[in-house]
């Protein structure tokens, strides 16, 4: 079994969106995805790309992707990694295929200058936040995530 990690490309577009989809099935919140392809598609892969795009292959078959983005921290005075998304196929769990890909980013991370790589897991998500403590990722208990999206955010735009 070989495990390899590449830069996804435009032609990856669909398997993208086919993992972001299984992801929010596995995630139960498949009804929540409200992607369009072509928007999608230019904000990864147009001429000033908001995040990027690693596929997971095993012998060759992409059983597994990350998305991430850049964020800073203004502690740090320096750049870092946030992956949006990071799934393996039920089937290749415990290949070794989310280690790799989540040393890849730490790669690219230091090979960037970033000061770190964070993402968010679910709460109930006991097999992931398993996962994440084998590999010595400190849980940010004392932060709370907020978001403001939809009419809350057009709402927010309008004040001044």
């Amino acid at each position: 079994m070989t495990v390899s990690i590449r830069t996804a490309t435009v032609d990856d577009l669909d398997l993208v969106i086919g993992f972001i989809r299984a992801l929010a099935e596995y995630e139960r919140l498949a009804d929540e995805v409200r992607l369009d392809r072509t928007l999608i598609g230019c904000h990864l892969f147009g001429d000033k790309p908001m995040a990027e795009v690693l596929i997971g292959e095993i012998d060759g078959q992409p059983r597994g992707f990350a998305l991430f983005f850049h964020n800073f921290s203004t502690f740090e005075g320096r750049p870092g990694i946030y992956l949006e998304d990071l799934f393996v196929d039920p089937e290749a769990r415990g290949s070794g295929l989310g280690k790799a890909l989540l040393a890849r980013l730490a790669q690219l991370a230091l090979e960037r200058g970033c000061a770190r790589l964070e993402w968010s897991v679910l709460d109930w998500n006991e097999p992931a936040i398993a996962f994440y403590k084998s590999l010595d990722a400190k849980a940010m208990d004392e932060w709370t995530v907020n978001r403001v999206e939809g009419d809350a955010l057009m709402a927010l735009a309008k004040r001044s």
